[in-house]
């Protein structure tokens, strides 16, 4: 009995771990090199969304944008290098910088 509820235990834990792995995955971007949009679309893109653009730099296999949004929130985003479709975004209000 001991032994079956462990090893159910075990189970779970390997399979949430597994979960947790996917859905960092999720975030990341797996696109040829030959198919990414060069820093100034990306800039562009940016720009158009009202941001102000600090750092762009590659992560995951994703660009990153960090910097502040119109409303002075700052921001990092993680962007399709191909499609520059924003696949992860956080902010923070200037109060909790």
């Amino acid at each position: 009995m001991k032994s079956s509820m462990i090893a159910t235990l075990i189970l779970s834990n390997v399979l949430a771990a597994g979960i947790a792995r996917a859905d960092d995955r999720d975030r990341d971007c797996f696109v040829p090199v030959a198919d990414w949009q060069p820093r100034d679309a990306v800039q562009k893109m940016a720009t158009e969304l009202g941001w102000t653009v600090r750092r762009i730099k590659i992560d995951d296999g994703c660009y990153q944008i960090k910097g502040t949004d119109r409303d002075g929130r700052s921001i990092e985003a993680k962007v399709n290098p191909a499609t520059l479709e924003i696949v992860d975004m956080e902010t923070k209000d200037r109060d909790h910088d």
